[in-house]
């Protein structure tokens, strides 16, 4: 669907997203170095899928990850900038032999690092029917200097749905990889009984990828083409935000801490919009904790007969605040990220002849906002990253025509 749409037919055609996986953005607009941003032209083809996975390492070094389509077959290829994103460098094959990649928005590689400097990276790796995949990990323990071959992160193998995957490390150095699931989807029709949705599963390592244990179960009912937002709380335990159906087939957004073992707490509603639609807008959340304890989240919703993009923190209670919206009904695909008192959100945004990502910064934990826009571009476009490093807050976009953009949060005085 083309964001140039008004939105109410983006109401209308929503049912037929669950059937399309994004890859890349469909959207056009120039090229522009706007604020302080830095680009290198690594520029990708018209039919590239443009999916990018982020991640800095300790040393305060950028990396990216992406897809080649090759001659022989797909992979998985890994840059990094020591400069801040001024350079990048050239793409590596993290495969030895090639397999299929996915690599559209809500279903890119993502990267990890752990606390000793391992690098992990999953992707989904579709199989031989429409939307079945299994979900795939690459272990680096020496930081991205050499790479074990991919395994299977979940023990189910099944020619089922096993996609859109989620990336985190603990400060412990154990992996936790959470995925769309259709086990139980498949369960029920065998049973003749109605299921809604899919599920949400996760798998954990301990041993530094060698192993998994699970398949653990988050939840029953999970929105179907959603990605799923991970982060770590100020406990140090991962917490995941997913698109959840709750009764009467509203799909608002769950919240739940993930134990290593499996055993975990009841749920909990983290939006409450009240959006009732039978299908999957290709829209999921995004997470993150100040150290003060305070959740930020960012979604995608409709609220009555308006629709797009929203934020809100909790309050010391940690109860959710009341949403702000960000940006025009054509809004999408948010990112947030917090260091210290400061919160940058950004989201992408079309105006009919160009594709912006804008953002709200706050450098007072939210008491007061400045509006900004980071960069643009006629061309296809991935979603917008945000990464906390060691140097600030910086944005992370890939574009058709300009290639791997970096942008400073906070503007250099």
């Amino acid at each position: 669907m083309r964001a140039s749409k008004p939105f109410s037919q983006m109401r209308r055609t929503v049912a037929a997203l669950c059937l399309f996986a994004l890859g890349g953005a469909p959207f056009t607009a120039s090229a522009q170095d706007v604020g302080h941003a830095s680009h290198t032209p690594v520029k990708a083809s018209k039919k590239a899928e443009l999916g990018t996975g982020a991640a800095v390492d300790a040393r305060g070094r950028l990396w990216i990850a992406g897809k080649e389509s090759a001659a022989d077959g797909q992979y998985v290829t890994l840059q990094m900038s020591a400069d801040g994103g001024a350079s990048w460098s050239a793409p590596r094959r993290i495969q030895s032999q090639p397999e299929a990649v996915s690599a559209d928005g809500e279903n890119r590689p993502k990267l990890a690092f752990g606390p000793d400097g391992a690098l992990y990276i999953s992707y989904t790796k579709p199989l031989s029917k429409p939307y079945t995949g299994e979900i795939r990990l690459v272990r680096s323990p020496d930081g991205g200097q050499t790479f074990l071959p991919p395994a299977t992160v979940h023990a189910n193998r099944d020619l089922i749905t096993h996609r859109f995957d989620s990336l985190i490390v603990d400060p412990a150095g154990r992996i936790y990889v959470a995925w769309i699931d259709k086990r139980d989807v498949e369960a029920a029709k065998a049973a003749k009984r109605k299921y809604a949705g899919a599920a949400v599963y996760y798998a954990v390592s301990d041993d530094g990828g060698a192993s998994f244990k699970g398949d653990f179960k988050a939840a029953d009912h999970s929105c179907e083409c959603c990605r799923i937002g991970l982060a770590i709380n100020p406990a140090g335990k991962p917490v995941a935000l997913w698109r959840h159906v709750f009764d009467q087939n509203v799909r608002d957004h769950a919240l739940l801490e993930l134990a290593p073992d499996g055993r975990n707490p009841p749920l909990a509603r983290a939006t409450f919009d009240q959006w009732k639609v039978d299908a999957c807008p290709h829209q999921g959340p995004s997470l993150a904790y100040g150290a003060d304890g305070v959740r930020h989240q960012v979604w995608f919703n409709m609220v009555g007969d308006e629709g797009g993009v929203f934020y809100a923190g909790t309050d010391a209670a940690g109860k959710l605040k009341t949403p702000m919206k960000l940006g025009t009904a054509q809004a999408e695909h948010a990112d947030v990220a917090v260091q210290g008192g400061k919160i940058v959100l950004a989201w992408k945004q079309f105006d009919g002849t160009a594709t912006a990502i804008l953002g709200k910064t706050s450098l007072d934990g939210g008491a007061s906002w400045q509006e900004r826009e980071f960069a643009r571009t006629k061309g296809d476009s991935d979603q917008p990253h945000l990464l906390t490093t060691p140097a600030g807050i910086v944005l992370i976009w890939r574009t058709r025509d300009e290639g791997v953009q970096t942008v400073p949060a906070f503007k250099e005085k």
